[in-house]
């Protein structure tokens, strides 16, 4: 990791199907996105915004690509801390391949220059793919984690 990008790879016993399916529908993403979810229609050019549970707009952009159920590309920006939301927008990557039974879902989340959201996207990640991943093998996600402070 760096200020301006962030990587992730995980492995998921899944299908690209129901991967894609849980990256891009709001029921699906409130059971392992911390119960934030998406809302876009997923097409080139669409808005795009993460939810927080009490309706907050957590992050908003654009479709930039879409390959279902192979390549995700969003355009992000920060809508809740003013500091980072100043910096502008970022760009997240999901892409997905086989990899025998196993799917290989890739999250490259990165700004072209630095940027404060990468340091927190690097904190968030983790633990919202861990959650997907064990939603998609087990049945149950991750609650969201109470505030800290």
């Amino acid at each position: 990791m760096s200020d301006n990008s962030f990587v992730y790879v995980t492995y998921i016993r899944t299908t690209p199907e129901k991967l894609w399916q849980a990256l891009t529908d709001p029921d699906f993403n409130r059971q392992f996105f911390l119960c934030s979810h998406q809302e876009s229609d997923w097409k080139v050019g669409s808005s795009w915004k993460l939810v927080f549970p009490d309706g907050r707009v957590a992050d908003s952009g654009e479709i930039l690509e879409i390959d279902p159920p192979k390549r995700l590309v969003i355009k992000w920006r920060n809508e809740w801390m003013p500091e980072v939301k100043e910096d502008g927008y970022t760009r997240c990557t999901f892409t997905i391949e086989p990899d025998g039974e196993l799917m290989k879902l890739a999250v490259i989340h990165e700004a072209d220059g630095p940027h404060r959201l990468i340091p927190n996207v690097s904190k968030g990640w983790p633990l919202v793919l861990a959650s997907l991943k064990s939603l998609l093998e087990t049945g149950k996600g991750f609650e969201r984690p109470p505030s800290k402070g």
